[in-house]
């Protein structure tokens, strides 16, 4: 189908050159994005003001609640629509960036469903992102295979792949290599758009469809924005109305006080709700940070059987079910560790024992990071949940704001804090050097992770919280551990960039302000290496 530009100013590539980006951005897709800048980037912009000062009325005492204005949603009874068969049985899912390798490896793993991740798991490089689109074009062209440079191994498709969905950036992040009217397009809509313009229809030919997950929103409004994104790709493709489908992540404290909201904005849509447990919490420290009632423990004491995490994902599984709509479970970001059978079977221990807790609380289907992975998480899911979900499971939860804002218990410890450090800087390192998902310390980490080490050691530090042996965390204590850990991890021979990175991470965590995002100063340093 031919599309017309609408009148545009310019559309201008800032971007080196690609073997496939012609291919990718051709003048109708092209013309297809400058649509969707024109027709929603003002909603977008105008939305993050409104994120801008929420966190505002944060910072001064208020805290976040369920929505008086939208009661009669909640209470009315009401589902969403149609889900498709394909994506009845999505008891585990696998995500992962968007190079060849990973796409073939995940879609033959054995999972249901493959997440391709344009957004935590990717390094916004000119050349991800192009490779990645060229790669699920690819995959739907039925040329997808791959052979690795190193051992020779040829990989190809299995005739019995998982379901292709695939997430892209969040609403806050900018696309700087490719302006419309002057201004960078939305990271979100360049993601969705080339994705959607080159392969919707010829997913629905193969008999499957066109199916995302939708990162970092914070209120029903946001979900309204992605809903006339969907009904206007669907009306320029052709397509039937509610043919694209959605899961939308909840992965921020707002967006657990309006779920149900978010449902019935995305209802022709939407399949389900999946529990984001990383960006929870960096999004309830992010959001109440100022708060000393607030005061998160390390990291490791953070569990989702615990606290406001066990509360919202509860609180999801009933929201979901309700509307007969999927409830997802979290990650699980422990990798294999080679030659060492006793360390692969107590990380393989907790995620059995994490699985089961999702699977008797509810959940229908969960996440993992690596193909490893998948049999053990199958294996408890298909003894836990025989059949294909739980959406006839109906558990009685209580809207309880104090539960979704209860933190929990435990000390902070200089090993605790400078695992912080460990972690966001050498993330921050990789996916400078345009790697986003990274392996660290027996885990697969990404931003969600790095975001959590930063604004912890910066709440921390804001309120000089204790160690558990009793001194505070000042700049002073802060600076000296970053300054020993940089001299272990500062090795000859290693990957470059590191004191780019510890400079930035410094800025952050030392900031007045907390920032939104560290992706967002990172992506300036990234945009400018072109």
């Amino acid at each position: 189908m031919p599309f017309d530009s609408p009148p545009v100013a310019s559309i201008e590539r800032r971007a080196p050159p690609h073997p496939r980006a012609d291919e990718i951005l051709t003048p109708e897709a092209l013309g297809f994005l400058a649509e969707l800048h024109q027709r929603f980037d003002d909603r977008r912009r105008t939305l993050l003001q409104r994120r801008a000062e929420r966190q505002a009325e944060f910072d001064a005492g208020a805290l976040p609640d369920f929505v008086e204005e939208t009661r009669g949603v909640r209470e009315a009874e009401w589902t969403v629509g149609r889900i498709p068969p394909e994506l009845l049985d999505r008891r585990v899912e696998i995500t992962g960036p968007v190079d060849r390798k990973m796409i073939v490896n995940a879609l033959n793993s054995g999972a249901r469903v493959f997440m391709a991740d344009f957004e935590d798991a990717t390094s916004p490089t000119w050349a991800n992102l192009i490779d990645g689109q060229a790669n699920l074009k690819d995959r739907w062209a039925g040329r997808l295979d791959f052979t690795d440079s190193t051992s020779g191994k040829a990989y190809a498709l299995r005739p019995d792949p998982a379901v292709l969905m695939v997430r892209p950036r969040g609403w806050h992040l900018g696309e700087d290599h490719l302006r419309i009217d002057g201004q960078p397009v939305s990271g979100a809509l360049f993601d969705f758009g080339l994705y959607a313009f080159h392969n919707a229809r010829a997913a629905i030919a193969a008999g499957s469809g066109a199916y995302f997950y939708l990162p970092k929103l914070e209120s029903a409004a946001e979900a309204r924005l992605w809903n006339a994104v969907f009904d206007l790709t669907e009306e320029r493709l052709g397509l039937e109305p509610g043919r694209l489908k959605a899961t939308v992540l909840i992965e921020t404290l707002p967006a657990a006080f309006e779920m149900d909201e978010i449902l019935w904005e995305l209802r022709s849509h939407i399949v389900g709700l999946n529990c984001g447990r990383w960006d929870y919490i960096f999004s309830l420290i992010k959001r109440l940070g100022r708060h000393p009632a607030f005061l998160t423990p390390d990291r490791s004491r953070m569990v989702m059987g615990e606290a406001f995490l066990r509360a919202y994902s509860e609180l999801l599984i009933a929201t979901c079910h309700r509307r007969g709509a999927f409830a997802m479970g979290g990650m699980a970001a422990q990798i294999p560790v080679k030659g060492d059978p006793l360390a692969n079977e107590a990380a393989f221990s907790k995620v059995r024992a994490d699985k089961e807790r999702e699977a008797r609380a509810g959940h229908d289907g969960t996440w993992v990071a690596h193909p490893d992975l998948v049999p053990v998480a199958l294996e408890v899911f298909e003894a836990c949940v025989p059949g294909p979900n739980q959406l006839e499971r109906r558990p009685e939860v209580r809207l309880d704001r104090a539960a979704l804002l209860t933190v929990h218990d435990g000390v902070r410890t200089e090993q605790g804090l400078r695992e912080n450090i460990r972690v966001g800087v050498r993330y921050l390192q990789a996916w400078l050097n345009g790697r986003g998902a990274v392996p660290l310390y027996n885990l697969m980490e990404d931003a969600a992770t790095a975001e959590i080490s930063r604004t912890q050691i910066w709440q921390w530090l804001h309120h000089r919280a204790g160690l558990d042996d009793g001194r505070p965390i000042t700049p002073e204590l802060y600076q000296r551990l970053l300054a020993e850990e940089l001299d272990a991890l500062d090795q000859p021979g290693g990957p470059p960039r590191l004191q780019e990175a510890a400079a930035l991470f410094r800025d952050l965590t030392l900031a007045l302000d907390c920032p939104e995002f560290l992706t967002l100063p990172a992506y300036e340093q990234l945009a400018a290496d072109r």
